[in-house]
C-alpha cells in the first residue's frame, strides 16, 4: 500500500489562506473521483477552498498547514462566514448552468 502525501502546493495555500484572515477551519467534503474539498473558513468570515486527491491528504494537508478540521458544519462555523456578493453572483451562474 502507497501512503500519499499532500503537495508542498496545497500545504502552502491553506497556511496563505489561513495566515491572510486570522486563522481558519476547515471542513472536508468528500467528492468521488476528484478526490476532496477542503472548504476554509477564516476568522474574519472569508472562505475559499482548496482540492485534495483525497480525504487522507486533505486531512494530512491541514495538519501540517495548521489548520483545524471539524467533522461537520456546525453552526457557529456557517454562522461565521460571510460570502460576497460575488461570490453569490458566481454559485447561481454555475446552478443554472446546469
Amino acid at each position: 500500500m502507497t501512503i500519499e502525501h499532500p503537495t508542498a502546493t496545497l500545504v502552502a495555500g491553506l497556511r496563505e489562506f489561513a495566515s491572510a484572515h486570522g486563522g481558519a477551519k476547515g471542513v472536508i467534503e468528500y467528492v468521488g473521483r476528484r478526490g476532496a474539498r477542503i472548504v476554509l473558513v477564516g476568522t474574519d468570515g472569508a472562505w475559499g477552498d482548496q482540492f485534495a486527491a483525497s480525504t487522507d491528504i486533505a486531512r494530512a494537508a491541514c495538519e501540517r498547514a495548521g489548520v483545524t478540521v471539524e467533522n461537520e458544519w456546525e453552526r457557529e462555523l456557517i454562522e461565521l462566514m460571510r460570502p460576497t456578493n460575488d461570490l453569490w453572483r458566481s454559485m447561481s451562474k454555475r446552478t443554472l448552468a446546469r
